[in-house]
């Protein structure tokens, strides 16, 4: 008789763990180094969605190189996968151009958007030590800018489009070196493109002392970015605005996941931002403006779910 209950009761364990396996939805959300802005928002977005979906939906925060590598990996990732890129990069691995030229995969074209995450926000960060409070001073000044990531990238089309190109030593250190390497004098400042405030900048501000270059309105034409100001105050020793550029960033997946885990995902995203900018103020400007910064299309699931909240989608979103 015990042995009838025991298998029983074995039997009934097994089941529901059996039924708790399949209501449960596992995502690997793939962001940036484990430094930047960018990773710990994935850690928030982690916590929240856990919380907001009572446990049905785990997503695992996974480091990256940046931005390109997370669109590259969407070549082979299966429907668990999420990655966070600017909208631009989808295009043009999509369009084979720039960094994906001879690098196309019919894999590309299945990327669908899911919800728009905060900005990307370029820092040009040089310490006091160095004296440089602009672009003009940084000739000659040894510059790290990273591996392989978007802010890489972008930093070095800055410093040809202000002709710095050819003269200033690039560092050849990981960008999650970049603090210890400006506290011990191998470099004279770093690029990256985190989110404000970024982690890496708020440290080295506080432990080294940093000047973050301000851009005038000419240099941000000429960058055909958006411009963004970080308030006086958002790192120590900042006592006047900096205005810099930004550009739009996104969640996206692809067609290999399925409709109710990108709704599921996305609702839950939506409904835990609010709790999620009361920890962390990047989360504060995010809204449904920036849906606008998707130009490409987003996942049906997802679409289900705007469509419910009452957002406003465009053709091309859809």
């Amino acid at each position: 008789m015990k042995i009838g209950l025991l298998k029983l009761a074995l039997g009934l364990s097994l089941s529901l763990a059996a039924v708790q396996a399949q209501a449960e939805t596992r995502i690997t959300y793939k962001s940036a180094k484990s430094t930047s802005s960018y990773y710990q928002m994935g850690v928030q977005i982690s916590e929240a969605v856990k919380e907001g979906s009572g446990g049905d939906i785990i997503v695992t925060v996974e480091e990256s190189q940046g931005s390109v590598q997370n669109v590259m990996e969407a070549r082979a990732r299966g429907g668990d996968y999420v990655f966070t890129t600017p909208p631009v990069l989808v295009k043009l691995a999509q369009g084979g151009k720039a960094m994906f030229e001879g690098k196309g995969s019919p894999k590309f074209d299945e990327i669908r958007a899911l919800f728009p995450i905060p900005s990307l926000t370029m820092h040009f960060v040089m310490s006091d030590k160095s004296g440089v409070t602009d672009f003009a001073g940084m000739e000659g000044k040894t510059i790290l800018l990273g591996k392989g990531s978007f802010g890489a990238r972008e930093g070095e089309k800055y410093l040809k489009l202000f002709g710095l190109e050819g003269k200033v030593n690039l560092a050849e250190v990981e960008l999650s070196n970049a603090v210890a390497a400006l506290k011990n004098g191998q470099i004279d400042g770093f690029v990256t493109a985190g989110s404000w405030p970024a982690p890496n900048v708020i440290e080295a501000a506080a432990s080294t002392g940093v000047t973050v270059i301000t851009l005038s309105d000419e240099q941000i034409k000429k960058s055909k970015r958006a411009k963004l100001v970080i308030p006086a105050g958002t790192y120590a020793g900042q006592d006047a605005d900096i205005t810099t550029t930004s550009l739009p960033v996104a969640a996206f997946t692809t067609t290999a996941m399925g409709d109710d885990a990108a709704y599921a995902l996305t609702k839950t995203f939506w409904e835990q931002k609010a709790k999620m900018g009361e920890g962390a103020a990047w989360w504060n400007g995010v809204d449904q403006g920036l849906m606008e910064n998707i130009t490409g299309k987003i996942h049906p699931g997802a679409i289900r779910y705007y469509k419910e909240a009452g957002f406003e989608l465009t053709d091309a979103q859809q």
